[in-house]
């Protein structure tokens, strides 16, 4: 880590780009009034309270003490502005002063017109004036680096930023709130204890004294051994929150799959046409039921073909099977066999995978009813209770909403967590289970009564691994890996 890090004052701007009503710009450092100061006319920020607001304009200055001041009626006195003085925009700069502030530090922030070309002038005028542009993430890892926030609620607000969805939203709040440092501090805590009496019976090894009660370190291993296990479950449903489930929608050509995308999205995203072969690429698009994303692909019919072409597409809609986590298989039964549904399904049938089957055209047949084609593929693929028959006209609302709603258990059905805390980020589920073999090795050790030394040392590697979480064991690699991923001015 720079050790120069939190010496410089940093500055950005903190709305997104482009045109806006409004823009702010941040500066946090210990010269963030001063530098502030230095490009504003309008009441002395060096003297203001903390949160405060103040009027004026920021200005590109040949003097540095020149000021524009501002009488009791908020008019400006434009006598003691000089020629030479550039004004940029009339703005409102905040004062918020350390250590009650994001990043425990001096904070402005100036609110201006939403120009990007004026955005580019303030920072430049802030920079001539001894301010330095924040690299991507920088207030953040203030925040961090100064004990405001540890770095699971670090990582929460790029979640915050990123959340697409209710549920993503609720996730990442819980977590910067401190969800999963709380339930993994408390963990340390009691291992810590038995740490340390680990630790006395070295400073006592040669009088062969026990401080550590071996069968209540056990007791502990197995209460900390269910909570990772339940943290390590809820990741299944916080990765689904957080990055959308991707659902592959496949079926021989003209199935009704570009028909169902369409159903879904209500319009007429894809192509839909009596053509076999018509879609010869995957189609993306996210659609929210009931606060959750849902990332559909319709993907090519599947079938053996001489069209090179249509066998890449063919070729990608496999590929795309296999990282999804929801399965809709079209068919209907003027244009299926049994034996054909149940041999492509037992191609793509995974533990991780979620098939619906879904028997389409219906409504040529006047409604769904369970038939001999329905018989034979349920004696074969049933009771497997990730394979589901629905019923559908790809074209009939009510048969879509069904659909919607048998989505919705899926998700319904991860969030089956004793856990109130979801895990959502892949490092926290790394380590999570890095510390469960941890935990694993120090059961182990205790059954082969190993010496208090080594004991010690396997208590110390779990520590560290529960510690990785919340920042209190890390690196400077890690650190930059996680902030370079922030956006620049959080």
């Amino acid at each position: 880590m720079n050790g120069n890090l939190n010496q410089d004052t940093i500055c950005a701007l903190a709305t997104a780009n482009g045109i806006g009503a409004l823009g702010i710009i941040r500066l946090s450092g210990n010269e963030a009034v001063e530098i502030a100061q230095k490009c504003f006319k309008g009441s002395d920020l060096r003297t203001a309270k903390s949160h405060s607001v103040h009027y004026g304009f920021v200005v590109e200055k040949d003097i540095n003490d020149e000021r524009l001041l501002i009488n009791d009626n908020a008019k400006i006195d434009h006598q003691s502005s000089t020629i030479n003085d550039e004004l940029i925009d009339e703005v409102m700069v905040s004062v918020f002063l350390a250590p009650k502030t994001f990043t425990t530090e001096d904070v402005v922030e100036i609110s201006f017109h939403g120009s990007p070309h004026i955005a580019k002038k303030i920072l430049e005028v802030l920079v001539k004036n001894g301010a330095r542009l924040a690299k991507a993430g920088e207030f953040t890892m203030r925040a961090f680096m100064n004990g405001r926030i540890d770095l699971a609620q670090a990582e929460s607000i790029a979640d915050l930023i990123a959340s697409e969805n209710e549920a993503a939203r609720k996730v990442a709040l819980n977590q910067l709130k401190g969800g999963i440092s709380k339930e993994i501090s408390l963990l340390r805590g009691e291992l810590l204890n038995f740490t340390s009496f680990l630790e006395l019976e070295l400073d006592f090894g040669e009088e062969d004294v026990e401080f550590a009660d071996r069968t209540a370190l056990n007791n502990l291993l197995d209460k900390i051994e269910r909570k990772l296990k339940s943290l390590i479950e809820s990741f299944q449903y916080g990765n689904a929150v957080k990055n959308g489930v991707e659902v592959a929608i496949i079926g021989k050509p003209n199935a009704g799959k570009s028909t169902l995308l369409n159903a879904l999205l209500k319009e007429e995203r894809a192509i839909v046409s009596a053509i076999a072969g018509t879609t010869r690429d995957t189609i993306e698009e996210v659609l929210h039921i009931k606060g959750n994303a849902f990332r559909f692909i319709d993907t090519a019919g599947l079938r053996e073909t001489t069209d090179e072409i249509e066998k890449i597409g063919v070729q990608k809609a496999k590929e795309k099977i296999a990282s999804a986590k929801i399965l809709l298989y079209l068919y209907d039964e003027f244009d299926s066999s049994a034996e054909e549904v149940i041999s492509f399904i037992k191609e793509f049938q995974r533990k991780d995978l979620k098939i619906i089957l879904l028997h389409n055209k219906i409504d040529l047949n006047g409604g769904y009813f369970e038939n001999e084609l329905d018989t034979k593929i349920k004696s074969e693929l049933f009771p497997d209770i990730t394979n589901t028959i629905i019923g559908i006209s790809a074209k009939d609302v009510e048969s879509v909403e069904v659909l919607k709603t048998e989505l919705s258990l899926y998700i319904e059905d991860l969030k089956d967590t004793e856990s109130n805390v979801i895990v959502s980020n892949q490092r926290h589920y790394e380590a999570l289970k890095s510390s469960l073999l941890a935990v694993d090795a120090v059961k182990e050790a205790i059954k082969s009564k190993i010496p208090t030394e080594l004991l010690a040392f396997e208590l110390r590697n779990v520590l560290e691994n529960l510690g990785e979480i919340s920042g209190e064991f890390t690196n400077d690699e890690v650190l930059g890996n996680i902030f370079s991923k922030f956006c620049i001015g959080k």
